[in-house]
């Protein structure tokens, strides 16, 4: 249980860096007298709209952790890698050994096109967060999970970027991420995010940070292979 506590939080708080964001960054090409959305898969399509010159990236990602557990902080450094249309993967440089599997959470958790691959997803409607009116979706895996209730996602729908997710557990645990943006060479990436886990036997709180994209520039598809289970 704590060895996945530990992964999952780890990989929620260096993922989602794929081809969303943008919460606290400048509109970048979505009109704002778009008509608003009837439908989840408007949304997604929005969503996958954002960014449309990004083909690929690097970038050198950053991860502390804080946890409830005696001599539990992890610092973790890695590249994260993206190429389009929705190849992702972080690679740390070292992972402490009670945390072999850290890599293999970060595929799909922020790409529109897993959510799709991975879950029915529903359209809300417009809530609340943080001040802000953010279209809310919820994703319900296809394939039945005893252990993952839902996935509540939190689109700015004057940039169609994810400003926040929520995983809920049936057990009643929940995972909140909030992410925040920066534009570089003309893109909406991320710059950091910030986790909150509230686990039975775990509680922690994570942030991590990227440093400058190389955006457009050659990415092997070996890097995303390795990150196969």
């Amino acid at each position: 249980m704590i060895f996945r506590a530990l992964t999952l939080a780890a990989a929620v708080a260096g993922a989602s860096v794929g081809a969303v964001g943008a919460q606290n960054a400048p509109p970048a090409a979505t009109a704002p007298s778009e008509p608003a959305p009837q439908d989840a898969q408007t949304v997604i399509a929005r969503m996958l709209a954002r960014n449309a010159g990004l083909e690929s990236y690097t970038v050198r990602v950053h991860v502390h952790m804080r946890t409830n557990l005696p001599f539990v902080d992890p610092n973790l450094d890695g590249t994260a890698y993206y190429k389009r249309p929705d190849n992702f993967a972080v690679v740390f440089d070292r992972v402490p050994s009670y945390g072999k599997g850290f890599q293999k959470l970060f595929d799909d958790v922020g790409d529109p096109t897993a959510w799709e691959k991975d879950s029915n997803i529903k359209l809300v409607g417009i809530q609340q967060l943080d001040g802000h009116p953010m279209i809310v979706l919820d994703l319900t895996k296809k394939i039945y999970s005893d252990q993952t209730k839902d996935t509540v996602v939190y689109v700015d729908p004057a940039t169609y970027e994810l400003a926040e997710m929520q995983w809920n557990y049936t057990n009643g645990d929940v995972i909140v991420m909030k992410q925040t943006y920066s534009v570089e060479n003309g893109f909406t990436v991320v710059s950091a995010q910030h986790v909150d886990i509230h686990r039975r036997i775990l509680h922690a709180t994570g942030d991590s940070h990227y440093d400058t994209y190389q955006t457009n520039v050659a990415v092997s598809d070996a890097v995303f292979a390795k990150q196969q289970p």
